[in-house]
């Protein structure tokens, strides 16, 4: 058997590249030191306050005077805030209704005013708005002023308004 014998080149390559990953790596850890573990908690931490500074804003449609479909949309502005809130994360809803689901906020055809009431007293951060269009047809039709519900804001479209919030970054879940 032939001993194996290294050559006096052989040895200083080895030993340089032996150097080259030693040195960098003991500066890393020397640098680093135990700040290197905390690195991932704290990006987490980071990635948290984001996630709660973020608002999540949500419009919800109504077209129709149909009180199941009234009552999904009530029930959905109930359970999505507590939702959030249980994560700590700010929530905000625009029901915008329009055609016949302006019924839905009328004061005098609103067959889930009481639900409206109890929604408005645990949920302070929905707004609910009618189209003019619509209002102003179901006054022309009726020939009578349309009463709405108190704190109903009127707009110009309803489904304009829709495409205004979707384009400002909305989320649109249908009743």
């Amino acid at each position: 058997m032939a001993a194996l014998r290294f050559s006096h080149r052989e040895w200083t390559v080895a030993a340089g590249l032996m150097l080259a990953f030693a040195v960098p790596l003991a500066v890393t850890l020397l640098l680093t030191g135990s700040q290197a573990a905390p690195a991932k908690p704290e990006a987490k931490a980071t990635e948290k306050a984001t996630a709660k500074a973020a608002a999540h804003r949500l419009v919800l449609p109504i077209n129709t005077d149909d009180p199941t479909t009234m009552r999904a949309l009530i029930s959905t502005s109930l359970n999505l805030p507590k939702y959030y809130q249980e994560r700590n994360e700010a929530f905000t809803i625009e029901v915008v209704a329009y055609n016949a689901g302006v019924h839905m906020l009328r004061a005098d055809t609103s067959p889930v005013k009481d639900l409206l009431r109890v929604l408005k007293s645990v949920n302070a951060n929905i707004r609910f708005v009618v189209c003019d269009a619509t209002k102003l047809g179901m006054e022309r039709q009726e020939g009578r002023p349309v009463t709405l519900i108190g704190g109903v804001e009127i707009v110009p479209s309803g489904p304009g308004r829709i495409i205004e919030l979707q384009e400002a970054g909305w989320s649109y879940i249908r009743s």
